[in-house]
């Protein structure tokens, strides 16, 4: 086991691009310099469906709640 002091070795094995063959007399290269992204758009934009049809409220409106409410400190509101 690995005290606080001890760090495990990283190593760059990163490629920054590469080719792929040619796609009809094209060529094809992927590369990773993307700049800043995010890997949560796709939740942002199901938040924004879903408060446009509903959903989680339809849902929240029949699920039974059987925790004591006194202790519940959030609401599917």
């Amino acid at each position: 086991m690995l005290n606080k002091r001890e760090e495990l070795p990283v190593t760059n094995c990163t490629q920054r691009s590469f080719n792929f063959p040619e796609v009809k007399k094209r060529v094809v290269e992927v590369n990773f310099a993307g700049g800043d992204i995010t890997s949560d758009g796709g939740v942002m934009l199901l938040r924004q469906v879903d408060r446009q049809i509903g959903l989680s409220k339809a849902v929240a409106s029949v699920l039974e709640d059987t925790r004591r409410q006194a202790t519940v400190a959030s609401t599917m509101d």
